[in-house]
């Protein structure tokens, strides 16, 4: 019999979303577990070393935090075992496996302000809903209401300042909802013909996709009601992604293959054309940023985080222009471990696909994120960011 896994989160968790999807996609035995279990606070958070979510435990005991590498380790799983996992969640070519993952660093980091707008700016529709969701999963099971509601007007006075911190503010948000807007027109579009990114299966990018798409825009009252009426074909795919079986209605074919001879239609195009204006100049800032962080820090000890709470998530603030303003949003050294694996993927990939990934990433206007590097790696140690050796 296969084991059954435990995953730690809550519903409402956009990183939770991106585990979950993965492994109702591959079958894989698992039980939800909301994060005010005692178990999760009083043995997974010490081992942790901070609260944080997705968190698989294991039957042995053993930990896995982190959407990206729950899909990591399932996908080694089965490799180790000489099998693949039902649906494999990298492409086997190289243009498409750095397309995949330039996805899932947009989908989990650059779909962030449309997320916690749309979630923390429209209390007269989503409150009463986020707050009841957030209650069942943050506050002691048989509390009573006066309980749960001060767990959540804790957590959420944390969230709408991480909405602030990640580029929501009264001179944005015109902006961030024009931006969400022409995503799903653009993502819609898509859709039309091919029933997830890359073609008859998810990948990679499609995991990184759903993590806002359902946790926070898909779910709560406000977002959910807009993308149903102004996007239906990206409400279908959220429903596919959170499906066990495969689901093609409306699709001239049931192939579970994905596009061929390594190719991008047109409409992948636009999106990553898309991704190059609202996404580029963030991710540049956050690296000129750290780079000068890391100047700054020369005694900085290789396998640390150089942070006097090691759990913090980000290393401060930086400047960027988007859509007309200034913006400033947070540097967290997680987006650079996501960045380095689309770097990573095409380092890997052969002469031949080097060649053709150049001239999509020209065509599209993103030939820098190639080449975006801090001077250090991050790598991940004990469920944590750190910063590797010196390059």
């Amino acid at each position: 019999m296969s084991e059954t896994y435990q995953l730690y989160g809550m519903p409402a968790s956009l990183y939770m979303a991106k585990a979950r999807s993965y492994m109702r996609k591959q079958h894989i035995p698992f039980v939800e577990r909301v994060v005010s279990e005692p178990h999760f606070g009083a043995t997974i958070v010490p081992q942790l070393g901070r609260m944080i979510m997705p968190v698989l435990e294991c039957a042995d005991g053993s930990l896995v935090q982190d959407g990206a590498d729950i899909i990591d380790f399932f996908e080694q799983k089965a490799a180790d075992a000489g099998t693949k996992t039902r649906l494999p969640a990298y492409p086997e070519t190289g243009l498409q496996r750095v397309v995949s993952e330039l996805f899932a660093l947009f989908g989990g980091e650059g779909l962030l302000r449309p997320a916690m707008h749309y979630r923390w700016n429209f209390d007269e529709q989503n409150l009463a809903f986020i707050k009841e969701d957030f209650g069942i999963a943050l506050a002691p099971a048989g509390s009573d209401q006066a309980t749960s509601y001060a767990v959540f007007d804790m957590a959420s006075g944390r969230m709408r300042s991480a909405a602030q911190s990640f580029g929501v503010t009264p001179e944005s948000i015109a902006l961030v909802e024009a931006s969400y807007t022409e995503f799903l027109s653009l993502f819609s579009a898509h859709l039309k013909a091919s029933p997830y990114l890359l073609g008859g299966r998810p990948t990679i990018g499609d995991y990184g996709f759903i993590a806002p798409l359902y946790a926070h825009l898909a779910r709560d009252p406000y977002p959910a009601q807009l993308m149903r009426q102004t996007a239906p074909a990206v409400s279908r795919w959220v429903e596919r992604m959170n499906s066990a079986e495969q689901i093609i209605s409306g699709y001239a074919y049931d192939s579970e293959a994905l596009f061929a001879d390594d190719s991008v239609p047109e409409t992948l195009k636009e999106l990553l054309r898309y991704i190059a204006a609202e996404y580029l100049p963030e991710i540049a800032a956050h690296v000129d940023f750290a780079n000068q962080w890391l100047a700054d820090q020369p005694d900085l000890q290789t396998g640390t985080n150089g942070l006097k709470n090691p759990g913090k998530r980000f290393i401060g603030m930086a400047e960027f222009d988007w859509r007309g303003i200034r913006l400033q949003t947070t540097v967290m050294p997680y987006r650079f471990y996501l960045l380095q694996r689309v770097q990573d993927c095409f380092a890997s990939a052969s002469k031949d696909e080097q060649q053709a990934i150049e001239e999509l990433f020209s065509e599209t206007g993103l030939s820098a994120i190639l080449s975006l590097k801090t001077s250090r790696r991050v790598e991940r140690e004990n469920h944590l960011e750190v910063w590797g050796a010196e390059l």
